[in-house]
């Protein structure tokens, strides 16, 4: 048995996570180190490195949780425009080997740079801002 990854560990409570939504074969988080406010990751529960090792079902149900993200961040967060970004596997930038979509709110205000222009150096060794993620967190489960 291969070992679980990090956010299998998150789905099953192992590691704590500041949720926004979930639903069949699919949990939503808040990312602990945010692009910017709201940067949320949607994954299956399966843990696989690519989306082409997703059945059609499960890519389909994870598509739906992309959009109930953008449903809730675009409530909370007053738009309708998401980057939503998928790094498919390790050679595409993928950090964790588990398919995941950033789904991250825009506003007019943002400056509108692509997801790695608005954080070109990932920092290293920051402390999340673990209260501010929980009162998001909350605001966005009651929608």
């Amino acid at each position: 048995m291969a070992d679980e990854t990090l956010f299998e560990r998150i789905i099953s409570g192992e590691i704590p996570s500041h949720g926004v939504a979930k639903g069949e074969g699919w949990y939503a988080f808040l990312d602990i180190n945010p692009r910017r406010p709201g940067h949320t990751l949607v994954v299956p529960h399966k843990g696989v490195s690519h989306l082409a090792k997703l059945s059609a079902n499960e890519a389909g149900c994870l598509i739906q949780g992309v959009q109930e993200v953008q449903r809730k961040l675009g409530i909370v967060f007053k738009t309708t425009d998401f980057s939503v970004v998928l790094h498919d596997g390790r050679l595409a930038g993928q950090e964790v080997p588990h398919v995941h979509f950033h789904v991250i709110p825009r506003n007019a205000d943002d400056g509108g740079k692509s997801m790695m222009a608005m954080w070109p150096n990932s920092p290293t060794g920051l402390s999340p801002d673990h209260a501010s993620l929980s009162n998001l967190s909350s605001k966005l489960m009651e929608v």
